[in-house]
């Protein structure tokens, strides 16, 4: 099991802990031309259900 040999300051966590900071989530706008709603890329379309210009599930 590991064990910290020195007690680590306050600030030096806190320094370390800064950069630990949420990102916006990358989104893409749909390539159906009909629909244009933003989502994820790699990622079926919610409003439409199409990937690839495949109909893959049915629009919500």
């Amino acid at each position: 099991m590991a064990v910290p040999k020195h007690k680590v300051s306050r600030s030096n966590t806190r320094k370390r802990r800064s950069q630990w900071k949420a990102s916006a989530p990358t989104l893409r706008a749909c390539p159906n031309r009909a629909c244009r709603e933003m989502k994820p890329p790699h990622v079926a379309c919610p409003s439409c259900g199409q990937y690839k210009g495949r109909q893959v599930s049915s629009p919500a």
